[in-house]
């Protein structure tokens, strides 16, 4: 017997009476409509329910269940009219910036964040490369640690490294915060060994102290040194403490603020793609 005649005879076999609907003054519909439900409909809906309890079981069990596992979402390219998506066979290279809500573009248009600058830079070059914002908003070291081997499902050949000023501006220990940074260098360098490490550096006020905030600027100039890393000194130069480049918050670039951060990292990022692809067999 198929799935289709058990189910029809289950549903042949249950009998319902006719609901009527009668209107009552000051009451929601629903209230009419239970008001008027007969006693023997609430046996009869059960019965109604184990037959589609039963007819979903069975249509479950004759599933594909290739079809049960949903894919998890991917980066999106900073590049949208290519019209691609990260993990996809493009025969580019990937260049991934890493960040938090400075690099997903927190109170701009997707396409006026400083990464999406640079895919239109990349385009107008005609260099090849897909752009990839893995931006998150709020992101701290420890958040970045423990989503960046997720992010590197698909090996990239430069990864921008734009972590660590929402540590700074949580007054966050220091130790934590270099711990972390280089916990994410070490995943990169295991997944993708072949890639190129950008590290963006960062500077924050001094509202926790100048001794936390001249430790802090100094962990990039650490990090980078130690891992042979290329450095950005300070991503926001020239747009950090400037009010009319920033947001009402203070802390988030305008548009305008993007394109003088975007204008930043490529002076010291078009070096970097330009050999990539120079060394490629």
């Amino acid at each position: 017997m198929t799935v289709s005649s058990v189910v029809q005879e289950l549903i042949a076999t249950t009998t319902l009476p006719v609901v009527r609907y009668q209107r009552r003054e000051n009451l929601p519909d629903v209230f009419h409509l239970c008001a008027s439900v007969p006693k023997t409909f609430s046996m009869s809906l059960v019965r109604l329910s184990l037959v589609g309890l039963f007819a979903l079981a069975l249509t479950a069990c004759n599933s594909n269940s290739s079809t049960e596992t949903a894919k998890a979402p991917t980066a999106t390219s900073a590049t949208p009219a290519a019209g691609t998506r990260p993990g996809t066979t493009t025969g580019k290279k990937r260049l991934l910036f890493f960040g938090n809500s400075l690099t997903a573009g927190y109170g701009v248009e997707p396409d006026e964040a400083f990464p999406a600058l640079i895919g239109d830079k990349i385009d107008s070059l005609k260099l090849n490369y897909e752009v990839v914002n893995a931006g998150l908003s709020g992101e701290t070291t420890a958040g970045g640690r423990s989503r960046v081997g997720w992010i590197l499902r698909q090996p990239v050949d430069v990864f921008v490294l734009e972590l660590g000023g929402n540590d700074g501006l949580r007054g966050l220990p220091l130790s934590a915060t270099r711990e972390n940074l280089q916990g994410i260098i070490d995943t990169v360098r295991r997944r993708s060994p072949g890639a190129q490490i950008v590290l963006a550096g960062m500077q924050i006020p001094p509202n926790m102290g100048q001794a936390y905030a001249g430790e802090f600027k100094a962990i990039y100039q650490e990090i980078a040194a130690k891992n042979h890393l290329v450095l950005i000194p300070f991503l926001l130069e020239g747009v950090g403490g400037h009010p009319d480049l920033n947001q009402a918050d203070g802390i988030h670039p305008t548009p305008a603020g993007h394109r003088l951060v975007a204008r930043t990292v490529w002076g010291v990022l078009q070096p970097v793609l330009t050999a990539t692809i120079a060394v490629q067999p």
